[in-house]
């Protein structure tokens, strides 16, 4: 896909370590990506391979990855990409279509919400630390943000929900 087609609210991907696992966002407007990562104090670069080659962050995206553990963060379309390719998630696919799929995580038979829900979802987890939760690579990892924000469909796990109800409740409050 190029960069030139990609909209407001679109779910992206990019593939890691020569498609061991992709790593996904929502695409925010303006060059910018909301996505669900891993930080580890000032980076010089993301690993793209298993060779260990890593992809030079900008200046800008240095500093939001300046962190520890895991949170959603807003990183430049060249960063989240890492050097890869960008790919588009597909939303309310046919049966027909999902099964035929060789390779996971790159459709789904769920209707995608319009993109002015998808950027508010996203805005509000971006805006309110730690609020995703913990990353756990079954069901809580980089995909499942962007699926999240997309349909509104969020897993329940109680340590997982509590978190966003915690937040909403005082979003509510101020709201009031």
């Amino acid at each position: 896909m190029s960069k030139r087609k990609v909209k407001l609210g679109d779910h992206i991907y990019t593939w890691r370590t020569t498609h061991a696992y992709a790593h996904h966002g929502i695409y925010a407007g303006k060059g910018k990506v909301v996505h669900f990562t891993h930080g580890g104090g000032p980076p010089s670069g993301i690993t793209v391979s298993s060779t260990l080659k890593y992809y030079p962050l900008c200046l800008i995206c240095k500093e939001h990855y300046n962190f520890e553990g895991y949170k959603v963060i807003h990183s430049c379309l060249d960063c989240f990409l890492a050097g890869g390719d960008l790919y588009l998630y597909e939303y309310n696919v046919s049966m027909r279509f999902f099964i035929a799929k060789t390779i996971g995580g790159t459709c789904t038979l769920a209707p995608s919400d319009p993109p002015d829900d998808v950027l508010v979802r996203a805005n509000f987890h971006l805006k309110i630390d730690g609020c995703f939760g913990d990353y756990r690579l079954r069901n809580n990892n980089c995909e499942d943000f962007p699926i999240y924000c997309k349909t509104g469909f969020l897993v329940y796990k109680k340590n997982r929900l509590e978190p966003v109800v915690k937040s909403m409740r005082l979003l509510q409050l101020r709201l009031v």
